[in-house]
C-alpha cells in the first residue's frame, strides 16, 4: 500500500492514517488503543503519522470499541474545609496520580465529598456515573459504602490506605502506620520523655486507627502506664491539634505526638499561647513530612510519608487492572522513616 496525501480540508480518520503509514486500518486501531501484537517498528511508523497529521481519536468511538472511557475517578470523601485546610497532602497525592494518568493517556475525574446533608446524594452520583473505567478512593471511612458496591459490581478500584475488611480482595497502597507511630513514641522515650500524649487522626479512617495503635504499643513495650487522659481524639486538622494540645497540657505532658503535620502546627500554636517552650518543656513530633515541617520554628521532627509515590503507585495498579495486566488484588506497603529535627529535643543549635 503506497502512502497517500491527505486533504487539509477534511478531518483525518483511521483509514487516512492507515493509507499514509502503509498499514491496515486494524493495525492503526491497535496502535491507537495501545493493544499488543504490533511490532515496535510498525507502531512507531503509525505514531509518527498520527503526530504529523495531528490526529486525535474520537473518545466516544474509541469507548465503543475498547469498552473504556480513558477516565478514572478519584474519590475523596472529605468535606472541602478539611480537604483544603491541608495545602500539601492531597495536592501531593493528586500530583502522583496525575503523573501516571498523563503518561498513560488517561484523564482524572475528581469527586470531593460534601456536607453530611448531601452524603447520600454524593454516593449515588459517584456510583451511578458511567464515565469512569476505575476508581481510586482516598481517606475513606472504614464503613464507606463504595467498597462493598465496587466489589459487588467488579469495578476496578484501589484504596489509598489499608482497608478494615476484605483485605485479600482489595488492591491498596499504604504505609505501615502502626510501625511508624511506634518508632515516634519509642524515640521520645529514649529522649527521656515519659508522659507522652497524642492528638489522634480521624479514628474512622484506618490511618488514624493504626497510628493510635502504634502509640499504644510503644508505651506498653516501654513499660509506661497507658493513661487514656493522654489521648486527645482528633481528625488530622489544625483545629484538632490546637484544641487537643490545651487538653494535654492540663494533663502535664512532656511530649505530644500529633497524627499529622497539620495537626502539629495547631499544637505549636497552643503551646505558644501558653508560653510553653518547644522542645525544652514539651517535645512535639508530627507525621507526613510536609514542606511546612521545616518552615516552622523549631523545625518539626516527623515521619517521612511518600505521599506522591503512594498516589502514583495507586494509579499504576488501577490502570494495570483496567488494561488486564494484573488480575489479582495488589497490595503495596511503602517505606517510611523518622526525620529528626529540633522539635523533639534530639538536636541543638
Amino acid at each position: 500500500m503506497s502512502p497517500q496525501s491527505i486533504s487539509p480540508n477534511r478531518s483525518v480518520n483511521l483509514e487516512d492514517i492507515a493509507a499514509k503509514a502503509g498499514v491496515s486500518r486494524s493495525t492503526v486501531s491497535r496502535v491507537v488503543n495501545n493493544e499488543p501484537h504490533v511490532s515496535a517498528k510498525t507502531r512507531e511508523r503509525v505514531l509518527a503519522v498520527i503526530r504529523q497529521e495531528g490526529y486525535t481519536p474520537n473518545p466516544a468511538a474509541r469507548a465503543l470499541v475498547t469498552q473504556r472511557t480513558q477516565v478514572i475517578g478519584v474519590v475523596i470523601p472529605q468535606v472541602p474545609i478539611v480537604l483544603f485546610e491541608d495545602a500539601y497532602y492531597f495536592p501531593m497525592l493528586l500530583q502522583g496520580i496525575s503523573r501516571v494518568t498523563h503518561a498513560r493517556d488517561y484523564a482524572m475525574l475528581l469527586w470531593l465529598g460534601q456536607s453530611e446533608e448531601e452524603e447520600r446524594r454524593y454516593y449515588q452520583r459517584v456510583i451511578s456515573n458511567r464515565l469512569m473505567d476505575g476508581v481510586i478512593i482516598a481517606s475513606a471511612a472504614a464503613d464507606n459504602p463504595f467498597i462493598d458496591h465496587f466489589l459487588e459490581t467488579n469495578t476496578p478500584f484501589v484504596l489509598v490506605e489499608r482497608p478494615d475488611r476484605y483485605q485479600d480482595q482489595i488492591s491498596y497502597v499504604t504505609i505501615d502506620n502502626e510501625s511508624a507511630a511506634y518508632d515516634v513514641v519509642t524515640h521520645l522515650v529514649t529522649l527521656g520523655r515519659h508522659r507522652i500524649g497524642t492528638v489522634t487522626g480521624n479514628l474512622t479512617i484506618m490511618d488514624g486507627v493504626d497510628r493510635l495503635a502504634g502509640y499504644r504499643r510503644a508505651l506498653s513495650d516501654s513499660g509506661l502506664l497507658m493513661d487514656e487522659a493522654l489521648i486527645a481524639e482528633g481528625d488530622f486538622t489544625y483545629r484538632a491539634g490546637y484544641q487537643g494540645a490545651f487538653r494535654l497540657l492540663d494533663q502535664g505532658v512532656d511530649a505530644i505526638f500529633a497524627a499529622s503535620d497539620i495537626t502539629a502546627r495547631g499544637v505549636f500554636q497552643a503551646l505558644q499561647e501558653r508560653q510553653v517552650q518547644v522542645p525544652d518543656d514539651v517535645a512535639v513530633v508530627g507525621f507526613d513530612d510536609l514542606p511546612t515541617a521545616v518552615h516552622i520554628s523549631p523545625s518539626l521532627t516527623t515521619v517521612h510519608h511518600p505521599i506522591e509515590q503512594k498516589g502514583a503507585d495507586a494509579a499504576t495498579i488501577l490502570l494495570d487492572q483496567i488494561m488486564g495486566k494484573v488480575t489479582t488484588p495488589q497490595q503495596r506497603i511503602l517505606p517510611t522513616h523518622l526525620v529528626i529535627r529540633k522539635s523533639c529535643g534530639a538536636m541543638t543549635g
